[in-house]
């Protein structure tokens, strides 16, 4: 996808032209990820490449449109960002079940080979039975969630609703539908306040999660807040991406969150699949400790963010 060159840019610019420019890029980068993955064929490592790059300009486009729509023709910015949403989220479904898969599958065999881990009462061996039963269960329930996410994909990429998008991205990439009034406002009086608009929200959202401290114990009630805030540090970020800035402490602190949702995704997993009728007691067990592991994942993905983006007295130490 394509990535901001971080070149300063001046603040008496025209917001027009700069945030042209950005979204141009994002659409030549979204129409190169969709070649790559028509050119992909069946070779599943390049296409899973190329659907990444789509996800990713994508976004970007969606996101800018959303945090400087008043720059733009409102009523063509509100359409395609919610077809770049759909299109999106569609692409990643694939994805999330085959990495969910490959994390838990790691976990249970990490687990499975731990000295710190107790067998189960009238047990002799340490998860060994119960996690290789985890496992196959596991891999039935995801590898049918993701069958089924690929057929959607499929699916959606022959779509006329997917072409229609496509067709307007193409026409993005040369041709930005631009507000008369607001483009022709230099880039200080336009496009950074509503830069800082999207970065107030975030704080707020920020201000509102939970304490990360070992006095506060995880809480999957709170996935919910984390994810919100996943994706406005996401908007944040592609808003300070169009102004030339540079975000490498936003990207570390996105890729911290990323890992949260991996993991509490992971947690409700393991928990649903221990929901089967009628599986062996060794097999609850094991999916047990694996709930319970991806748990941590996610308590130290909370405070690894806690640690890269909120001010150094509001992180307690565990």
């Amino acid at each position: 996808m394509a990535q901001p060159n971080h070149d300063p840019i001046t603040a008496t610019a025209d917001a027009g032209a700069v945030l042209g420019a950005y979204l141009r890029a994002q659409a030549t980068a979204f129409l190169r990820g969709l070649r790559l993955h028509e050119e992909s064929g069946a070779d599943a490592a390049e296409g899973s490449d190329a659907a990444r790059s789509l996800r990713g300009a994508a976004r970007r486009i969606s996101g800018s449109l959303a945090t400087f729509r008043v720059v733009t023709e409102s009523s063509w910015a509100d359409g395609l960002r919610t077809e770049l949403v759909w299109l999106s989220s569609t692409l990643a479904d694939e994805h999330a079940y085959a990495a969910r898969l490959t994390r838990l599958m790691d976990a249970l065999h990490r687990l499975s080979g731990s000295p710190e881990l107790p067998a189960p009462r009238g047990s002799a061996g340490a998860l060994t039975v119960g996690s290789a039963r985890a496992g196959a269960l596991l891999e039935r329930q995801l590898t049918l969630a993701r069958t089924r996410a690929h057929s959607a994909t499929l699916q959606a990429l022959g779509s006329s609703r997917f072409h229609a998008v496509a067709d307007a991205v193409a026409v993005l990439a040369s041709e930005v539908p631009l507000d008369a009034v607001a483009a022709r406002g230099r880039v200080a009086e336009v496009l950074v306040p509503l830069a800082a608009v999207a970065e107030t929200r975030l704080s707020a959202a920020v201000a509102a999660l939970p304490p990360v401290d070992g006095a506060h114990p995880y809480n999957a009630d709170h996935d919910g807040l984390w994810h919100e805030v996943r994706r406005l540090l996401r908007v944040h970020r592609y808003a300070r991406e169009a102004l030339g800035e540079d975000v490498t402490r936003a990207a570390a602190a996105g890729e911290a969150l990323d890992r949260h949702r991996d993991a509490a995704e992971a947690a409700t997993a393991s928990a649903t699949a221990a929901r089967t009728p009628r599986i062996a007691p060794a097999t609850a067990y094991a999916l047990g400790v694996l709930h319970a592991d991806q748990r941590h994942e996610v308590e130290a993905a909370r405070l690894e963010f806690a640690h890269l983006w909120l001010p150094e007295p509001a992180v307690t130490p565990r």
